[in-house]
Parts: structure tokens; sequence; C-alpha cells
């Protein structure tokens, strides 16, 4: 039941938006403001990040921790494992 007021809302402010761009592309003499205003308006609400939504859940952040392993012979090494030795 939720998603039929949602979708039936949507269908008909789609189908408006259509009618709108329709009738500028194939009929521009007979279209008017209102037809601009509803074809730019469903044009900027595409541009709206929707992907983007408050977090529900607070989690701490991680922090990235980092080791340095010794060499084979004790010292700590200057530069990544597979260059060491090759210097």
């Amino acid at each position: 039941m939720a998603r039929r007021r949602i979708l039936l809302p949507a269908l008909a402010l789609g189908g408006l938006w259509w009618w709108a761009v329709l009738r500028l592309a194939l009929a521009p003499e007979h279209a008017g403001v209102i037809e601009g205003a509803v074809a730019a308006g469903g044009w900027g609400l595409s541009l709206l990040p929707v992907h983007a939504a408050a977090r529900t859940s607070v989690r701490p952040e991680r922090k990235a921790v980092v080791t340095v392993a010794p060499d084979g012979d004790g010292s700590q090494g200057t530069g990544p494992s597979w260059q060491r030795g090759h210097q």
C-alpha cells in the first residue's frame, strides 16, 4: 500500500514533465511559460543528489594503523620491502 502512495504521484509528475517537454519540442509556438517552467523544474530536480542520505546509525570512525615489521637483520628498514636490498 505504501508503494502505491509513492508510485501514483511519481507517475503523474513524470507524465506531466514528459507532456511539457514534448510540447516544447514538437509545438514550440504553442508552448508557454508553464511548459517551460515544468520542463526546467523537472530537469533541475534530476540534478539533486538523491543518493546522499543522512546516516541512521552512529559508528565510531576507524583510524588506520600502520605497523612497521623489522627486517631479518633487526633493522626497521627505510622503504617498502620489495625495495630493501635493491638500493
